[in-house]
């Protein structure tokens, strides 16, 4: 509950926003907000990684010490995360199967946080036409995507209202801490 209250409380300035799809400009069914350094973003124009909120300009906040920490403890990893996506889904939200590459640094993994409502999530492998497995995520779930599987197509087939009371409102927060750039020598 206190990290729900400190990510409340780092959004404020810069709050969610309903991110779109590329080239059609289609809203996507989640609303997001980013951590660190660097934001990952979407809209008519392609997904990249910027320094500024896109709707107020503002840089994002910094990303906490807990997260910081989590990702020091399991990411494997001897580099900081530069960016912190905060996904959040209602119930009636979806991700569809995915790669996480748009960043410069493959060689880092994934890290995934999971607060709020259980997800039911999607895995496969590095064709979007290989077997898929879904398993469920709850809060409090976290999970490294490193190594091979970094680069395994994902996605959330749905949310599962009312299996959790950390939100407020219901819904499903997830954060997604990333390595953008390789380090400098």
């Amino acid at each position: 509950m206190a990290l729900v209250t400190l990510l409340r409380g780092l959004v404020a300035d810069n709050p969610f926003y309903v991110p779109q799809m590329p080239r059609s400009g289609k809203p996507m069914s989640v609303r997001m907000t980013n951590l660190g350094k660097l934001g990952w973003v979407t809209d008519k124009t392609g997904y990249r990684y910027q320094p500024l909120h896109p709707e107020t300009s503002r840089p994002w906040p910094a990303m906490p010490a807990q997260l910081l920490e989590l990702w020091q403890a399991l990411a494997q990893y001897p580099h900081p995360p530069e960016a912190c996506l905060l996904n959040y889904y209602t119930g009636k939200a979806r991700m569809g199967l995915h790669q996480d590459k748009d960043e410069i640094d493959l060689d880092a993994p994934v890290l995934s946080v999971s607060l709020g409502d259980t997800a039911v999530f999607r895995m496969g492998g590095h064709s979007r036409k290989d077997p898929t497995q879904s398993f469920k995520l709850l809060s409090g779930d976290v999970m490294v995507m490193g190594g091979p599987a970094r680069m395994n197509f994902h996605g959330v087939d749905r949310v599962l209202p009312a299996t959790s009371t950390l939100l407020k409102d219901g819904g499903r927060l997830n954060l997604t801490l990333r390595r953008v750039n390789p380090p400098e020598s």
